[in-house]
């Protein structure tokens, strides 16, 4: 396994995005001390929400995961901006919080948020294991169908 986070994201082929900016009145990332909270990220990809609708309602549980791995990719491009470019700073992913617009008869949010939680521990290792929350809601921002918030411990 390499040795560093950037030098892994390179082996899975992935390349941080600039991250979005805040689309109304808060911040990206917030640190209190030793931790990193990061506001929910969206599945966006070259400035337009790339997956949206809801689960059980036309978008697939495989699009849904895409759309929660692609939130976890804006949540690392906001900690490596707040980090300077060092995500080496990153001791552990400490929870994710995911929220899937579906249907009222969807139950299968923890699938969904999978596409995320697979993706920290892809990324970070055993760092990237976390407490986590899977919640079904009605709608979300711009009609995205999967957001996901995350904490991290630095150094």
């Amino acid at each position: 396994m390499a040795t560093s986070i950037a030098e892994r994201l390179a082996e899975l082929g992935i390349e941080l995005p600039t991250p979005p900016a805040a689309a109304a009145n808060y911040v990206p990332v917030r640190r209190s001390e030793n931790l990193l909270v990061v506001s929910g990220q969206l599945p966006m990809e070259g400035g337009q929400v790339r997956y949206k609708g809801k689960l059980g309602g036309g978008v697939s549980l495989e699009e849904g995961q895409a759309a929660a791995r692609l939130c976890a990719i804006n949540i690392l491009a906001q900690v490596k901006a707040h980090c300077g470019g060092d995500l080496d700073r990153i001791v552990s992913c400490v929870r994710l919080g995911g929220f899937v617009a579906c249907t009222p008869d969807f139950t299968d949010h923890p699938k969904v948020v999978n596409g995320a939680s697979d993706l920290m521990v892809e990324v970070l290792g055993e760092a990237g294991r976390h407490a986590r929350a899977a919640v079904g809601v009605p709608s979300l921002p711009f009609d995205a169908s999967v957001e996901v918030e995350a904490m991290f411990e630095l150094r």
